[in-house]
């Protein structure tokens, strides 16, 4: 009992109940154009339901006053959409023909059972009940006002009774179906994936752009060397022109779903890098061996951005100290290398975000990166495949 006023409480069971009563105008127009056929409006459901519009109406109409806690979710138990193949137009008829049933039944009872009420309100101030089955063998009395609440309460049975039904028939029968599942769910993934890759870009674009600013600043409040000091604020300032640069490509991705990939540096702009943290006081040792142009696009921008983050991490765990890099094209791969001594605590292996997309990355392309210590230094290891990469 105490569910059943629960229910009546919540504001759904009365959208559902608006949802019962609409097709009630569609009958009504047609028995006032052929009340001898009532039955017709069942055989006018099917080539209704055949046209693929009619599941994105329904649709539509279902989430919103059967299920409006879900509405607008991409995992909503009511699809919203057109059918797309005959299983889903039949499944669509079938779920009219539900719609029409249980309507006829909430409608007659919307209409009969409060006409009821009314009859034994006035046969409890002495008027004679109708015929209607409640109030059959009543006679008037005071005794018709406590049964007068019988049929409304009934009333509020049917209507949640037949709102759980529809919703449940709504949710099988409009409900996505496995394929449609599975590209939502693959939609999802891309979603984050894109995500993920805009938070990995903006990591490594915007710290290593702080990461040099803040070594160039620190070297240059401590040299006394008005010299230096102007180099540094030049080094600064590139940097930071850079990094504007590389949000600017970033906030164009999140601005316009269909920028192409294309506008992110790749590893033929490696020099660039190299100089910046030359700038910042480590002494770079670069071998670069085969053409960096002819990268596929994926692989280059990608090697890019971990040649970033592992120059990055050596700015801001060791300072100003050699660093070796070696880039290279050989047997169906890119290898990338970046090493340098350890200075004071070592970090510790496989710690930091930073380093952890650096490994992300890799995967992504079906790679393998490396990241720690080996003999006495730091070593960032990316091998990333060209096969079948475009």
């Amino acid at each position: 009992m105490r569910r059943y006023f629960a229910l009546l409480a919540r504001p759904v069971t009365y959208s559902r109940w608006l949802h019962l009563l609409i097709p009630l105008a569609v009958v009504s127009v047609w028995l006032f154009i052929s009340p001898s056929r009532p039955w017709m409006p069942v055989f006018f459901a099917v080539p209704v339901g055949l046209l693929p519009a009619m599941r994105l109406a329904e649709g539509v109409q279902a989430q919103l006053l059967l299920t409006p806690e879900q509405r607008g979710r991409p995992d909503a138990a009511i699809s919203v959409g057109p059918s797309t193949t005959w299983a889903a137009r039949w499944r669509t008829v079938v779920w009219l023909e539900v719609r029409l049933l249980l309507s006829t039944v909430v409608s007659f009872a919307t209409v009969w059972l409060p006409a009821t009420t009314v009859d034994l309100v006035r046969g409890s101030f002495g008027t004679v009940p109708s015929d209607d089955w409640l109030a059959r063998g009543v006679g008037p009395g005071w005794w018709c006002a406590p049964l007068a609440l019988l049929p409304i309460l009934l009333l509020l049975g049917v209507v949640v009774l037949c709102g759980e039904l529809v919703t449940a028939a709504a949710c099988r029968l409009l409900g996505p179906s496995p394929a449609e599942r599975m590209t939502a769910l693959e939609e999802r993934t891309e979603t984050l994936l894109e995500r993920n890759r805009i938070a990995r870009e903006l990591h490594d674009s915007i710290g290593h752009a702080l990461t040099v600013a803040v070594v160039q600043a620190g070297a240059a409040r401590t040299a006394g060397d008005p010299d230096f000091t102007a180099r540094a604020l030049a080094a600064i300032e590139e940097t930071g022109r850079d990094a504007l640069d590389d949000l600017e490509r970033v906030l164009r991705v999140l601005r316009e779903s269909d920028t192409p990939a294309s506008g992110r540096p790749t590893l033929a702009e490696a020099d660039r890098l190299l100089e910046s943290a030359r700038g910042s006081g480590a002494k770079i040792d670069a071998e670069v061996s085969g053409s960096l142009e002819l990268l596929p696009g994926p692989v280059s921008r990608e090697g890019y951005r971990i040649l970033q983050e592992s120059l990055t991490n050596v700015l801001r765990h060791a300072g100003a100290v050699p660093v070796r890099v070696r880039i290279s094209i050989a047997e169906g791969s890119l290898e990338l290398e970046v090493t340098n001594p350890l200075v004071g605590s070592p970090r510790g292996q496989g710690g930091g975000s930073g380093l952890r997309g650096i490994r992300e990355r890799a995967a992504l392309l079906g790679g393998k990166a490396k990241t720690g210590r080996y003999e006495g230094e730091w070593m960032v290891h990316a091998s990333l495949p060209l096969k079948h990469i475009r």
